[in-house]
């Protein structure tokens, strides 16, 4: 189950954050997505569009914060990532955010 929230944008835009498990082999620890689009539903579509299937958004629990908001808006595509923290509070010395293609060419995993 996802983890996230929505924030509309003064321009009728909305950025969407979402907590999804980690796509590595082991499947241990979560990554936080933000997507920037027009609407929740085609932020939404985007994830589904990179083959992110069972992503849905209920509720609004864990909104994107004023930094990612500033991030996803910066980002040419409007869609990046970052592995997120283990208690669920950012922190300010987290890693820097990474474009969606670089999640999607993660090494597997030694076995």
């Amino acid at each position: 189950m996802a983890v996230g929230g929505f924030c509309r944008l003064p321009s009728g835009s909305v950025v969407v954050a979402l907590n999804l498990p980690s796509p590595t082999v082991d499947g241990t620890g979560c990554v936080r997505v933000l997507v920037h689009a027009q609407n929740r539903a085609r932020a939404l579509t985007r994830l589904r569009n990179l083959g992110m299937r069972a992503v849905y958004l209920r509720g609004n629990a864990s909104p994107p914060t004023p930094d990612e908001i500033t991030a996803v808006l910066h980002h040419p595509d409007g869609l990046i990532w970052r592995t997120a923290p283990d208690d669920g509070v950012p922190a300010l010395s987290q890693e820097l955010w990474h474009p969606i293609r670089a999640l999607r060419r993660r090494p597997a995993a030694p076995a």
